[in-house]
């Protein structure tokens, strides 16, 4: 997916924005309005998407530290379309995770389902997450509880579908959730998942 660099979206934003006020004071506002049109529409592609695709990008290449970098350059999550807002919330959950952060990635990804997600391949992806996250406190019916709205989903990216697949097998092998693995399954798995694709 085309996208454009941060850096340079912001600078064409204030380019345009300076450049379309000055010519509109030095000659009228028809010379200026081209600029300044150009400014607004990348600042409103700015406030709606955020940086969530070339975040998305870095993620799938595992690269957490410069994903985490670029998130934290959507300085407005709030103004975020839906369904994007919580995409925002999903990859500050699995960062945190792979930083080993549980309990401030598990507040992120319920507040990504509350928020709302594109998909049921987003949706998924987070209750994979939580059912992993609740298994390794040994909290049982949470786990379960999370599993089997993941198993109500329809899930259609690949990975994500083994991934489930091999978190049931491991449920039925234990006969329990209770797995002291299961957090480095989760982080395993986070690293060499890609983010499901924003819709």
């Amino acid at each position: 997916m085309f996208t454009i660099n941060i850096y340079l979206r912001l600078a064409l934003i204030a380019l345009g924005f300076l450049g379309g006020i000055g010519l509109w004071v030095a000659y009228g506002f028809w010379y200026g309005f081209p600029f300044l049109l150009l400014g607004l529409f990348l600042l409103v592609g700015y406030l709606l998407l955020g940086t969530l695709v070339s975040t998305s990008m870095l993620l799938s290449k595992g690269q957490f530290e410069e994903a985490e970098k670029r998130l934290s350059l959507t300085f407005f999550p709030r103004l975020l379309l839906m369904g994007y807002k919580g995409v925002y919330y999903m990859t500050k959950g699995i960062i945190a995770i792979q930083r080993k952060d549980i309990p401030t990635g598990e507040k992120w990804l319920r507040e990504a389902l509350e928020t709302g997600l594109p998909s049921e391949n987003e949706r998924g992806a987070v209750l994979l997450q939580l059912t992993m996250i609740a298994a390794s406190k040994n909290n049982r019916p949470a786990a379960q509880a999370h599993f089997n709205e993941l198993k109500k989903l329809n899930i259609t990216e690949p990975m994500l579908k083994e991934q489930v697949k091999e978190l049931e097998k491991q449920l039925k092998l234990l006969g329990q959730v209770s797995n002291p693995s299961m957090i480095g399954l989760m982080q395993r798995g986070g690293s060499k998942r890609r983010m499901p694709r924003m819709r």
